[in-house]
């Protein structure tokens, strides 16, 4: 590892806790308090962010859920609404698809769907094997958003690019297959360990250190 880029990110985290401490208290509000509706917003925002920006696919999710094309639409109706989101015609099926896989007697039913696994991995595992357009950085993304992720690694290019240069991983993998995300997230599970930065941190405090701001 690298002590001086180690030094650092402790430097920042320690400026940048009360913030993220708060952001995760947001998340974790959402599964505590939120509507079945509220949960499904955050589920179609981590499908429509691979391979498009963040601050892009939330102000869309709000633009479907402001005309209830979120909760009734069909793909064309959604897809109208995914300007500058990459792939979106592809996200708008997997959302209609998603819909239909938490819809139970005609209702959305997105907390009793996802209660009752016996972890937060067992939880992922399912949402990867069950819900088109997720794989592990978007299911470990979900369930972060909704407070119920925090010991999962979510690795996107900001992140993987800063775990290089902390000397946890030696190189950005050109693809990540199951086996390879969960080895690195086995490493960065040590590194919280090692440097006491707990994992809901780190995944902010790294992403915020890349773009300079803590949001989703």
């Amino acid at each position: 590892m690298n002590p001086d880029k180690i030094d650092e990110i402790l430097a920042f985290h320690r400026a940048q806790k009360e913030k993220i401490d708060a952001r995760l208290a947001d998340f974790r509000r959402i599964w505590s308090e939120g509507s079945d509706r509220d949960l499904f917003a955050e589920l179609a925002f981590c499908i429509l962010t691979p391979q498009s920006r963040a601050r892009t696919c939330w102000p869309a999710v709000e633009r479907l859920r402001g005309c209830d094309l979120l909760f009734a639409g069909s793909s064309d109706e959604i897809l109208e609404k995914l300007s500058n989101v990459r792939f979106k015609e592809r996200k708008a099926s997997y959302i209609v698809a998603a819909r239909n896989q938490f819809t139970r007697d005609g209702r959305l039913r997105v907390r009793s769907v996802l209660e009752g696994f016996e972890s937060p991995f067992a939880l992922r595992e399912w949402l990867v094997e069950n819900v088109m357009g997720l794989g592990y950085k978007e299911a470990g993304h979900f369930l972060r958003n909704v407070g119920l992720g925090e010991d999962l690694a979510i690795l996107d290019r900001h992140i993987l690019k800063n775990l290089v240069l902390l000397g946890v991983i030696d190189e950005v993998p050109a693809s990540l297959t199951k086996r390879r995300y969960l080895e690195i997230e086995r490493r960065m599970i040590e590194f919280s360990k090692k440097t006491g930065i707990p994992m809901g941190h780190l995944d902010l405090l790294l992403w915020s250190k890349e773009t300079g701001e803590i949001f989703k």
